[in-house]
């Protein structure tokens, strides 16, 4: 299996050096990294190109680095039933960037985008309907994020008292905020077992 990846890989280095930035084979998956800009091309590129006839898309998601000037890395799964192979498509774009939808090509990509987009705030030029999926309508912020805080921004819960859906600010205690990692077994005193043996 590795041989074959590795030929794969060659084929599609060269027959689209264009849009290929470079390629390994690491613990038994292909791995292509690719220009933003080409993104449409290479899906369409994948799907028909009679060696590789990638005709399903897995899943596409996304990578926080927020360190670096290029903080997104977008991730893209295709799955050939032809060959049986799998190759993971990868492309990294600044946040402020758009990238190319490829619902034209995978229909399937419709959801994954726009949970991406949900998720870590990565537009999608050319996306049918690029809107939440996941979260509620009036949701602040893309979860996924590496800088977004673990509690959230706002509360939602069912007042019984008005009757309706109510948000409020997350108020946390001061106590949920302070951990001292102990064990409840730690410092327990337990009783002296010297001597109480049968017998005695």
């Amino acid at each position: 299996m590795p041989d074959e990846l590795n030929e794969l890989g060659a084929h599609i280095e060269r027959m689209r050096p264009d849009c290929v930035l470079g390629w390994s084979v690491d613990f038994g998956e292909l791995n292509v990294e690719i220009a933003p800009a080409s993104v449409l091309t290479f899906a369409e590129f994948l799907k028909t190109d009679l060696t590789c006839r990638f005709s399903t898309l897995v899943d596409v998601t996304a990578i926080d680095y927020p360190s670096r000037d290029v903080r997104f890395e977008v991730v893209y799964h295709f799955l050939s039933m032809y060959g049986n192979h799998r190759v993971r498509a990868k492309c990294g774009i600044r946040e402020d960037d758009m990238i190319a939808s490829i619902t034209g090509v995978f229909p399937a990509a419709n959801w994954f985008e726009r949970e991406v987009y949900d998720m870590f705030g990565i537009m999608f030029s050319g996306h049918p309907d690029l809107r939440r999926i996941l979260t509620d309508y009036g949701f602040t912020g893309h979860p996924l994020r590496k800088d977004f805080p673990t509690t959230g921004y706002t509360e939602v819960r069912y007042d019984e008292t008005l009757k309706r859906v109510v948000y409020e600010p997350v108020k946390l205690t001061q106590e949920y905020r302070q951990f001292d990692f102990m064990s409840p077994w730690e410092g327990a005193v337990l009783p002296d077992e010297g001597g109480s043996g049968a017998g005695g």
